[in-house]
């Protein structure tokens, strides 16, 4: 799922192409996408963008009289930029929003749908669809830490919880314990004050990076490459593969359809976190420590 910095490059490259700009027409491919009855689709043609934000992990498309398309990836969600006249791809394609200069389109990969588009009339309506979740570089680490330890959760369920924390999900969620050098099982009630900030600027730095890292990748361009998977990682999506910091290989927790990926040597003490599956397999024959893996 795109986070912060995915989120962030696209705005910016949005606004480079359709700020201030006309929405010609809007079109709905595929009627899944669209999750909101009041206002039709029809009402945002002709009008002028105005304005674009990020609300979490959605971006919202001001247009001028207070009317907002919201768009929202999940998962398999991405965007693309395509000259005038160029169609969208017919099997990937839900959306198209059309501009003099080009074309934004809504596409999602795979069979289950759940990227979304919806309308938004007035301010107060958009600002209902936050979920709360502070930003991490809107904060002190006072606040960070007080939010943290609101509810007592593992501290990967906290960072992604977007009730919490903004805009953060599995992928920088794995990087930011990382460099935290912080268990993601641990409980956000029993976290210390020292903990509770290297936590904090860890999420700011690797949120910051990363944006960084993506807005210089993308240049002048749209964003093509989003994607939760980046060889630069330190340890997501790097099941096997060695830590870059201690060399240790990187281990992972698998539940439903996502993963936590982490270093045991460097997160948790050396101590081999249960896998939930495989664990519960080999029972009392799973290892304890990565020693004895």
């Amino acid at each position: 799922m795109p986070e912060l910095p995915d989120i962030t490059v696209y705005i910016e490259a949005l606004a480079a192409r359709i700020l201030h700009q006309r929405l010609v027409t809007l079109r709905v491919l595929n009627p899944f996408v669209l999750r909101s009855v009041e206002p039709a689709v029809a009402v945002a043609n002709g009008r002028e963008v105005v304005e674009l934000r990020r609300i979490g992990k959605r971006i919202a498309i001001g247009l001028e009289g207070e009317l907002f398309v919201v768009i929202h990836l999940m998962i398999a969600g991405r965007l693309r930029w395509l000259p005038p006249g160029k169609p969208a791809p017919r099997k990937l394609g839900l959306a198209v929003l059309e501009f003099p200069d080009g074309s934004l389109v809504l596409t999602e990969a795979g069979s289950t749908r759940r990227a979304s588009l919806s309308l938004v009339q007035g301010l107060d309506a958009l600002l209902q669809i936050d979920r709360g979740g502070l930003d991490v570089f809107s904060i002190d680490v006072e606040t960070f830490a007080a939010r943290l330890r609101s509810e007592n959760h593992t501290l990967k369920r906290a960072l992604t919880d977007p009730r919490l924390f903004d805009g953060i999900g599995n992928a920088y969620s794995d990087e930011i314990l990382h460099r935290g050098r912080l268990s993601p099982v641990a409980l956000t009630g029993r976290i210390s004050d020292d903990d509770a900030a290297a936590l904090y600027i860890a999420a700011r730095e690797v949120l910051e990076q990363w944006t960084e890292r993506l807005r210089t990748e993308t240049g002048n361009a749209f964003p093509e490459r989003v994607t939760a998977f980046r060889p630069e990682m330190a340890v997501h999506g790097k099941y096997g593969e060695p830590c870059p910091v201690c060399g240790t290989p990187v281990q992972r927790i698998r539940y439903a359809t996502n993963e936590t990926d982490y270093c045991a040597r460097c997160q948790t003490g050396g101590r081999l976190l249960a896998d939930r599956g495989l664990s519960r397999l080999l029972k009392k024959d799973w290892p304890k420590s990565v020693d004895e893996l």
